[in-house]
């Protein structure tokens, strides 16, 4: 009976020895995991995250008519000269493509509060990677007392559509779709670190407008 009664405690004690106990002398709770420099490190993984792309057609056109302007008598005066006008209508292709630089990710990006993360993504940036001419369907009119347009006025035309095709980058709404297809790709990610995925915001850091052309251009594919 003595045997057992040691045998008991000594297990008892052995059972103590395995737990350990908070400073209230029970049992501790484990530490919650820090999910975040995790999830930076899988982030971070992405390096170039390309979110969108777009196929812009656009039509140039330009109307140069011979006008003689002046005054006279203090009276302005505008008028079309029957000398013939020049058109020309230049069809244009261009590709856009939108990515996400996550290289520079950090905890900065990051906002915890309780259940609920913000993941504000690095500031987008939008590549002009190829546009080219139509000249098959390039539509022109010179009257015959006029000169043809010349290789150096269409190479300007093209740099205007060009220019223009860039000026409206921000309300073509790439940089939405960028959003929405980044979310696509890190959400998962977030909800496998043991987020519910109501609780994952995806945003950027604030609403991008024609003043922030040049947040959003990377410049070296317009040079």
């Amino acid at each position: 009976m003595r045997q057992i009664l040691l045998l008991f405690i000594v297990c008892a004690a052995m059972a103590c020895s395995c737990s350990r106990r908070d400073g209230r002398g029970g049992p501790s709770v484990p530490a919650a995991i820090d999910t975040v420099p995790m999830l930076i490190m899988q982030v971070q993984k992405c390096s170039r995250l390309y979110t969108a792309e777009y196929d812009i057609h656009k039509i140039v056109t330009y109307d140069d008519i011979v006008r003689l302007k002046g005054n006279v008598l203090n009276r302005d005066f505008n008028i079309k000269l029957p000398l013939g006008d020049r058109k020309i209508a230049i069809p244009m292709d261009a590709k856009l493509k939108a990515y996400i630089d996550f290289s520079g990710f950090s905890e900065r990006n990051v906002e915890r509060r309780g259940k609920e993360i913000t993941i504000i993504l690095p500031d987008p940036k939008v590549m002009l990677t190829s546009s080219k001419v139509d000249h098959k369907n390039t539509k022109e009119y010179v009257a015959l007392t006029r000169s043809r347009f010349t290789d150096a006025e269409m190479a300007d035309f093209e740099r205007q559509g060009r220019a223009a095709i860039i000026a409206a980058i921000p309300r073509m709404g790439i940089i939405e779709t960028a959003r929405e297809n980044a979310a696509r790709v890190l959400i998962p990610m977030v909800v496998q670190m043991g987020y519910d995925e109501g609780d994952i915001t995806i945003a950027f850091r604030k609403e991008y407008t024609d003043s922030d052309l040049s947040i959003l251009l990377d410049k070296s594919t317009v040079e």
